[in-house]
């Protein structure tokens, strides 16, 4: 079998989905598992500098192989899987030589369909890894790992030219919280990328502004047929609220570069009810401009409200554009386009609806765009990816190690 599915069969057997709201990093006892056999395998393949923190975020050193300095690069991918949807007991089906037509998940009544993924439509002859339909795949973003591990084990056992590559496998960084305690000086990559994107060709260096907002509100309740003047509806006030949103703002009206408001959870009673929204924008204007929109509507809904009864909003940003942070760094962009070209790709350009630890890190001064894994459809029951995709993203990946290097020799 081919080694790089063996590998990423291997991951996707653990059950790493991260948890919100807990404190510790990494969230899951399965993303520590998981952490705990790459670094087990990453030492017996002979990397260097292999280590492990007690956040959960795996490290290690492809040691150059030329006599002439070249920059020290990464590649990055993380441990977790979404909370989306469930990622217990993992049971991939692989589907060889893709011939067209619906493809059955287990034994019900699940399918992947070109009617409503016509990407599938591309994927003929392929060889495509899909759910069992009870379950999301896990390829976001084990398909990464198996991706750059395998990379590095070629690079390792060829005489392809190229300098020092560190490799790490982050936690937590569907729930965002894993690139937080990346130690980056630990890491020593004068730039890196992620490998987290979606299919053949992607590459992306500007993503969502994202912030979270929970709406708490506290009503009251009193028996309905005595209720006149003295009953608060905390139900009717969480509708109200969420009307007074823009109804083609959302995540299934948009699309591109275009921002929206996402109500992710609405739960209560009369007496109390909670709202979790999560805000998105590519422009930092319009992104503020949002979360003041979510207090101002809080103000008018509140208005006039008994003095018991309120309204509670929390914001909370957890990563920004990192557009301007790598357009800086114009050569990075350049290579892994260069790269892609001469592993006859054409380079997809497009912002991430959505974000990576790469946002994160650019920020915090590790230049980070991120390139695909041939994944498709994340965090979900219809999750694919295509053998071919990944063999793709694998030799992109040497290749930005040799271009590196080659780079490196003419300066």
């Amino acid at each position: 079998m081919n080694k790089l599915l063996d590998r990423f069969l291997h991951y996707v057997s653990f059950d790493t989905q991260s948890k919100p709201n807990v404190r510790h990093t990494p969230s899951t006892e399965g993303q520590t598992r998981l952490a705990q056999a790459l670094r087990n395998e990453l030492t017996e393949l002979g990397f260097s500098d292999v280590t492990l923190s007690d956040k959960g975020c795996v490290m290690a050193t492809l040691p150059g192989n030329v006599a002439w300095k070249v920059p020290v690069i990464g590649f990055i991918s993380h441990l977790d899987t979404a909370p989306d949807f469930t990622a217990k007991h993992v049971n991939p089906q692989i589907v060889e030589n893709y011939r067209g037509g619906d493809i059955a998940l287990g034994n019900g009544d699940e399918i992947l369909s070109p009617v409503m993924f016509p990407v599938l439509h591309q994927l003929l002859g392929h060889t495509i890894i899909t759910t069992d339909g009870k379950t999301l795949l896990g390829s976001d973003d084990k398909s990464g790992i198996a991706e750059i591990i395998t990379a590095m084990v070629r690079l390792k056992n060829s005489n392809i030219p190229h300098g020092p590559v560190r490799i790490a496998f982050t936690p937590d960084e569907e729930i965002g919280k894993g690139a937080q305690s990346f130690d980056i000086p630990a890491f020593g990559a004068q730039w890196a990328y992620t490998v987290d994107g979606g299919g053949v060709g992607e590459l992306e260096f500007e993503n969502f502004n994202a912030a979270s907002a929970t709406i708490k509100i506290v009503g009251n309740n009193v028996h309905p047929g005595s209720a006149k003047g003295v009953m608060v509806n905390a139900l009717s006030l969480a509708t109200r609220f969420h009307s007074q949103l823009p109804a083609d703002e959302t995540p299934e009206h948009t699309e591109g570069y275009e921002g929206f408001y996402h109500l992710t959870t609405i739960k209560g009673n009369v007496e109390r009810a909670e709202m979790h929204y999560i805000i998105r924008d590519f422009d930092k204007t319009k992104f503020e401009a949002r979360k003041k929109n979510i207090i101002d509507i809080a103000h008018v809904v509140g208005k006039g409200l008994h003095r018991d009864c309120y309204i509670e909003v929390t914001l909370d940003d957890h990563y920004y554009n990192m557009r301007d942070k790598v357009a800086q760094h114009p050569h990075i962009i350049a290579l892994a386009q260069q790269a892609m070209k001469d592993c006859d790709i054409e380079p997809v350009m497009k912002p991430i609806r959505g974000g990576t630890d790469g946002a994160q890190l650019s920020f915090r001064g590790l230049p980070c765009p991120n390139i695909f894994t041939g994944g498709y459809n994340f965090h979900g029951k219809h999750e694919f990816v295509t053998l071919e995709g990944m063999e793709k993203a694998v030799s992109v990946i040497m290749r930005i190690a040799e271009l590196t290097a080659k780079e490196a020799v003419k300066h």
